[in-house]
């Protein structure tokens, strides 16, 4: 089993489902609302979980009676919150969530809350966990001092560094070369670096730029175009599997979920990725984030229906 420590964020997603967005001071009538566990970090967190690792959350939320529908959501699928904490300094991370039926896209806005309150102290207290465990993963939905924090323990121990660059911020120039596997999307490659993803070339193009970087792995996700891998000895594309899908939501998540749990089983990159891309095709089913991460048995049986 990986043993997995994920230094992240935990939002409620509350979100509303309609046929059509409106437009700037439009408004229009949705179908129905879902409030829901979510935040980067957390559905990283529980895709690896329900994917089978041993996952380690070091987040913090608010004191108010919205975290109960994190905590309800954790207990309901035996995710230990041992490690997460609670402020009185600000309420828990919302994130308020827009999903147009009729293609399933997603729009998302953010209230950090909590999660700007996640610091450097609050990862050295969990020290101890470093030192066993497989894979550390970070996002950007906290400040940079928590994700510092973890990559510096990640280096102390010699553990792989994962890094999911979303939302887009630019990165401090330390962190770049602490970084063992950079997981952007094709809008995160361009604004790191200024290449316009249309197709496999200018993902590699995109690559090199980050590889430059002194990130150590570049994976971009593609969307329907599946995922491009590279590093300085080899590349690979994993094609997408096609499903029906019904919200991508927590599609990215589930990707990483996937990824950090092969990786720290000691799967090879293209087995890893074969395995997140499986990971992510269930989710995008499913409506919801964290709801939406598929079984271990899922995962594996779409594996051996596509890569078998």
């Amino acid at each position: 089993m990986a043993k997995i420590i994920c230094v992240g964020s935990v939002n409620v997603d509350i979100t509303g489902y309609c046929y059509a967005v409106p437009e700037g001071g439009e408004t229009l009538a949705g179908d129905f609302v879902k409030t829901s566990p979510g935040g980067k970090g957390s559905n990283q967190s529980v895709a690896a979980h329900m994917a089978g690792a041993d996952v380690t959350l070091i987040a913090k939320m608010g004191t108010d009676a919205i975290a109960n529908v994190l905590t309800d959501f954790y207990a309901s699928v035996d995710m230990p919150i041992d490690h997460m904490s609670r402020t009185e300094a600000a309420g828990t991370g919302i994130a308020l969530i827009m999903v147009e039926k009729k293609t399933a896209q997603n729009r998302v806005l953010i209230i950090p809350g909590a999660n700007l309150e996640l610091n450097a102290a609050d990862v050295y207290a969990k020290e101890a966990e470093f030192f066993d465990n497989d894979v550390v993963i970070c996002q950007l939905e906290t400040t940079f001092e928590p994700i510092m924090a973890a990559a510096k323990l990640a280096k102390k121990y010699n553990k792989p560094f994962v890094l999911n660059p979303a939302p887009y911020k630019e990165l401090p120039e330390a962190l770049w070369s602490m970084i063992d596997y950079i997981t952007p999307n094709e809008s995160e490659a361009r604004e790191f670096t200024g290449v316009e993803i249309n197709n496999i070339d200018d993902a590699r193009r995109a690559a090199e730029v980050l590889l430059s970087r002194g990130v150590k792995n570049v994976i971009i996700t593609l969307g329907v175009n599946g995922v491009f891998f590279k590093n300085a000895e080899f590349e690979t594309h994993v094609d997408a599997i096609r499903m029906n899908a019904v919200d991508t939501t927590g599609a990215g998540d589930a990707f990483n979920g996937g990824f950090i749990t092969a990786i720290g089983e000691g799967k090879s990159v293209e087995d890893a990725l074969r395995f997140a891309t499986c990971t992510s095709a269930i989710s995008v089913t499913r409506k919801g984030a964290a709801a939406s991460m598929p079984t271990r048995e899922e995962i594996e049986e779409l594996y051996s229906k596509h890569f078998n």
